[in-house]
């Protein structure tokens, strides 16, 4: 299996024994991205600052591994307070356009550095 891991300085730093993504062929395997600011490594304040903070992220992780957010195939998102959802579906639609990913939100009591929403995404690379 050949293995690349995936890593740019537009996205948070990993603050752990991680990669912000791996490659596995022309599939990439993105870690969580919660809220956090790259340059700063500071969490952005509110839901709607940081779904747009995460989205970002993604977004930077995705053109690192050569891809863009239409080659994003699965989206896993974690929500300490499931009231947000609606306003995570405002946020998507500015990002993502149809077909939109395959996408699971869970309800989850806690996220690492008090993070309100947290998302793991999956990208098949065409090339």
């Amino acid at each position: 299996m050949d293995r690349k891991a995936i890593s740019t300085p537009n996205a948070p730093a990993a603050i752990g024994t991680y990669s912000q993504a791996v490659q596995v062929g022309h599939t990439v395997y993105f870690a969580g991205q919660i809220g956090l600011d790259p340059a700063t490594m500071q969490m952005v304040d509110g839901i709607d600052a940081q779904i747009v903070r995460v989205l970002d992220n993604i977004t930077a992780v995705a053109q690192a591994a050569g891809g863009s957010l239409a080659d994003i195939a699965k989206l896993t998102v974690y929500l300490t307070d499931l009231s947000n959802f609606a306003k995570f579906n405002e946020v998507m639609a500015q990002y993502f356009s149809q077909p939109y990913p395959a996408r699971a939100v869970v309800g989850v009591a806690d996220l690492p550095r008090g993070a309100l929403v947290e998302v793991e995404a999956i990208m098949e690379l065409t090339k």
